[in-house]
């Protein structure tokens, strides 16, 4: 069945042909789409420089410096860590015209635009252009997508690239050739050269083809589209072993494998599903039941490309707040073929019979307001001292860390209480930093981090002369910020720079909380 036939048969698009002219109403909905794309740019955009950089943002851009050869950073930030160089290396050229945290947002942000607009293409071809426009409203507006978005990660590109991967995917399905296949398994090598996690997606597209016989895809041109993708991927490990860093990628799958839980086993649905949009997630899924005598190929493809990944990450026991990014396209989709396509005859409101005309108008505005509101709450500035890794900036660590560049001499050493923080203030105060959670057992820590064997003797000695507590990294590890703060007391600390937040009390009074502390220490 063709995409036309797909559309002319809902109830709402007869309902739409019967009140207005379609070439009138298809103008609307291409209205509607040139509107979420400029939702999608304020979006991304606003307030996008308020707060300097998390710690990933901090080591990723730091990568991207390394690359452009930009001594100051060179020796803090090693360009081969844990993950592949794609989004860094376009970030570095950048980085030869203009040295700004600005920078490598923006790049976030038009990967985030640009998947906005492939979510359009796709939902265009598998239901028509009305559910295309809804489509790409609701990944504009949905809080997960436009915060992940915003900051110089690697899970916005990864997205980007899995969702064309998906574009093309749909394409071949629907027109059967196999040019198209080729070229999804070189976008699918693309978003693993962002991030290796990426590579889930191929279990995806597995089993999609294997529950869609009907497809009459081949063996051979599947084996040609998973070569092209295994030979774009082969340019990271060529280049790791010309580096001379082949060891690179086994130390760090060395340490994921072992490292414990960070978080429980509720955190994506306490998390990620409020982040995406609960009436998002709950119009998605009841129109795969609503819908269900018009379900086809179309919708296993979009359910594969979800279920694979949340079920893995949700087994896999480090849980990542944007680890389930790539299959936000996919439940934006869904979601909008729901409210585009489903049309009951009447319904019973507030005791009464309404025509049914005027529940979807009314079901979209819902569902749209209740992503509007709370990703126009996150996007701007906070000074909060608790912090989710991937949900946003860290306020004051700019501030610190600029303050350290200026008044720290060049060479000393500082200890933080983790890695986190270490790497901001190596971001921006180009000095050695610390992190005195970091452990000495390679297989219990990032093997990207050097640990500090004997703190106390390193203070003794005066190898370390800074120590900097941050309410951050305190609220997650109280033990370690215990421990930071002996070592203040025991050589002697003296405040020499704070970065604080006006809080109130529980009886109404304003009150200056810190955020960051750097303490001067000495023998």
């Amino acid at each position: 069945m063709g995409t036309g036939e797909y559309v002319a048969e809902l109830p709402v698009a007869r309902a739409i042909g019967r009140l207005l002219p379609v070439s009138f109403a298809r103008a609307l909905a291409w209205i509607a789409y040139a509107g979420a794309l400029g939702v999608a740019v304020v979006l991304r955009v606003w307030n996008l420089d308020a707060l300097g950089y998390n710690s990933d943002e901090a080591v990723y851009a730091g990568q991207a410096a390394s690359i452009a050869g930009i001594p100051e950073l060179t020796p803090f930030f090693p360009v081969f860590r844990a993950h592949p160089l794609l989004f860094q290396t376009l970030h570095s050229l950048g980085y030869l015209v203009w040295q700004s945290d600005l920078l490598g947002r923006l790049l976030a942000s038009a990967f985030g635009l640009g998947t906005v607009a492939l979510v359009f293409g796709i939902a265009r071809r598998l239901y028509g252009v009305p559910t295309a426009a809804l489509a790409s409203l609701v990944i504009a507006l949905m809080p997960y997508h436009v915060v992940v978005s915003r900051q110089v990660l690697l899970d916005g590109p990864t997205t980007f690239f899995a969702t064309l991967t998906l574009y093309f995917v749909a394409r071949y399905s629907l027109e059967r050739r196999p040019a198209l296949l080729y070229v999804a398994g070189g976008a699918m090598g693309l978003s693993v050269l962002s991030k290796e996690t990426s590579i889930l997606i191929v279990g995806g597209a597995y089993a999609f083809f294997t529950l869609s016989p009907e497809l009459g895809a081949r063996l051979r041109h599947l084996l040609v589209a998973l070569g092209v993708m295994l030979a774009v991927i082969s340019t990271y490990p060529i280049a790791l072993r010309m580096a001379g860093h082949a060891s690179t990628g086994g130390n760090y799958l060395a340490y994921q494998l072992f490292r414990r839980p960070n978080h429980g086993w509720l955190f994506y649905p306490e998390t990620v599903t409020m982040a995406m949009g609960p009436l998002v997630l709950a119009a998605a899924g009841a129109g795969l039941w609503l819908l269900r005598g018009r379900s086809s190929w179309r919708e296993t493809l979009l359910l594969c490309w979800i279920a694979v990944p949340a079920a893995f990450f949700q087994l896999y026991p480090v849980k990542g707040f944007q680890y389930l990014l790539p299959a936000a396209p996919a439940v934006a989709i869904l979601a909008a073929r729901t409210l585009a396509c489903w049309r009951p005859a009447r319904a019973r409101v507030l005791g009464g019979r309404v025509p049914s005309r005027w529940l979807a108008p009314v079901a979209v505005v819902g569902v749209l307001l209740s992503l509007a509101l709370p990703t126009w709450e996150r996007i701007q500035p906070r000074s909060s001292t608790t912090f989710l890794a991937g949900a946003g900036g860290v306020p004051g660590g700019r501030e610190v860390g600029r303050w350290i560049r200026t008044h720290v001499p060049q060479g000393a050493q500082m200890l933080a209480i983790g890695p986190s923080m270490a790497n901001i203030l190596q971001f921006y105060g180009h000095r050695r930093a610390y992190g005195l959670s970091v452990g000495t057992n390679p297989l219990r820590r990032n093997p990207a981090y050097d640990p500090l064997p004997n703190p106390d003797r390193a203070i003794r000695t005066n190898e370390v002369q800074y120590i900097v507590w941050d309410a951050f990294s305190a609220a997650r590890t109280p033990f370690f910020a215990g421990k930071l703060l002996q070592y203040v007391r025991r050589y002697n600390g003296r405040a020499v720079r704070t970065e604080s937040v006006a809080s109130s009390t529980r009886t109404g009074a304003q009150v200056r909380r810190p955020l960051i502390i750097v303490y001067a220490v000495r023998p």
